[in-house]
């Protein structure tokens, strides 16, 4: 029996997936484990393992391509075995001529449409149903149903202006009628200029076409979810600032038993203490209703040369300092070496964006969907403020919490926020 080979849903966000390359081809024998393909979604690029033995068939994604998720790009079927599909019409296969249905492209799909052609009786010229297959099929019937090969903006224009499609030469594929041509028609029609003197213009100069850079998958990714959240999450910000002086103390101190410990570190272990007195900070905005996480999951946004990378600490407010730490350093390192697994960047619940280290004083962070807050840190720097009604040079550190309305108000954001604030400056109150 032949197993459909899908696009898998890597994340809740996630809705298409790239195809980087196969790693075996049409007609290779697979075994249960070998992997298949290479994807890249908007946070890592993993391999794809196949379930079943057999043979590799139906393959119809190629390099390059972004699959929707959910899509069958293959199958593995039995040597020998022909892969079962729906027959077309109404008479049944015989076991001498078995009649399999070819795969069909969106776009295949949608120009048989156009032209009122009934998939049945195109062939196509390789594993699947093409455009161009379609496209051939109504060359060969000189159009279908007598109708003039036509875009639909074409014929809309058409009709529009009322013009005759009959009558105009098409530059489409098999001389297709394109919303170009019926446009360039209607000009003609138009009576000519009257010209008028005018004073010469001076010449330009040409202008040099800009340098593109070239993108990867990851960057796209980004650029499209970043987008989406910031055009579909109602963002609002709180701002805070807080006396970092205790927090170093405690830092210095533990350095002589934790090497390598950072201040993110003791960050994160009180932001996760302070998300289990305010889990509707920790809940996400999921088909129009607001869930409840049931584990402290911290993402770290990580920037790397790809892109943003959220590598994830997962159950942070059960992990004593040590641990946290060196789950920290390890996610960090495989992050920069570009080996993080989907296992290490799923189901963040809460989102810390430090820019401290890059001497960035504030910023607003956008959400990370479906979270409903994402945490943006500055650095730690010496200001003046106000002690006991005096002047006082303070180590300051500013804290912005960026939230989603649909999930927060701004009550309780801020009493979040206040909490923790008062964690930071007095740390000892965090152990428990």
């Amino acid at each position: 029996m032949a197993v459909d080979v899908i696009m898998p849903a890597l994340g809740a966000a996630m809705k298409s997936g790239k195809l980087i390359r196969w790693y075996k081809s049409a007609g290779e024998t697979v075994a249960p484990g070998d992997a298949l393909m290479e994807v890249e979604t908007d946070k890592v690029t993993l391999d794809i393992e196949a379930t079943a033995a057999g043979v590799l068939a139906s393959v119809t994604a190629r390099a390059g391509d972004d699959v929707p998720v959910g899509s069958v790009v293959a199958q593995i079927i039995a040597p020998g075995e022909l892969v079962p599909t729906p027959v077309v019409g109404d008479a049944a296969p015989t076991p001498q001529a078995p009649l399999r249905r070819p795969l069909i492209s969106p776009v295949a799909t949608k120009v048989a449409a156009e032209f009122g052609v009934d998939l049945a009786a195109v062939q196509p010229t390789g594993g699947r149903i093409l455009k161009e297959d379609v496209l051939a099929y109504v060359e060969g019937r000189g159009g279908v149903n007598g109708r003039v090969k036509a875009s639909p903006k074409a014929r809309r224009l058409a009709s529009e202006r009322g013009l005759d499609l009959r009558q105009m030469a098409g530059s489409g594929p098999f001389g297709a009628v394109l919303a170009a041509d019926v446009l360039r028609a209607a000009d003609s029609l138009l009576p000519p200029p009257v010209l008028t003197q005018r004073a010469p213009e001076p010449p330009t100069r040409p202008t040099p076409a800009a340098p593109e850079l070239p993108m990867s998958g990851t960057w796209q990714m980004m650029a499209r979810r970043t987008t989406e959240s910031w055009q579909q999450a109602p963002h609002f910000f709180l701002t805070r600032d807080v006396d970092a002086g205790n927090l170093q103390a405690w830092r210095r101190q533990a350095r002589q038993r934790i090497d390598g410990l950072t201040v993110s570190d003791l960050l994160v272990l009180l932001i996760a203490r302070t998300l289990r007195d305010h889990p509707r900070v920790n809940a996400a905005w999921v088909n129009e209703r607001i869930v409840l996480n049931e584990q402290i999951n911290i993402g770290l946004a990580v920037a790397v040369e790809d892109g943003l990378l959220v590598p994830v600490i997962y159950q942070a407010d059960r992990l004593g300092l040590r641990e946290l730490m060196a789950r920290r350093a390890a996610v960090a390192e495989m992050a920069a070496k570009g080996r993080l697994t989907l296992a290490d960047v799923r189901d963040a619940t809460f989102t810390v964006s430090n820019l401290g280290m890059f001497g960035v004083d504030s910023f607003q962070a956008i959400l990370n969907p479906p979270q409903a807050a994402i945490l943006a840190v500055g650095r730690i720097a010496d200001r003046i403020v106000p002690v006991d009604g005096l002047p006082a040079v303070r180590p300051m550190m500013t804290l912005t919490l960026s939230c989603d309305h649909r999930v927060l108000d701004g009550a309780r954001a801020a009493r979040f926020l206040e909490q923790l604030v008062r964690l930071i400056e007095d740390p000892l109150a965090s152990l428990d």
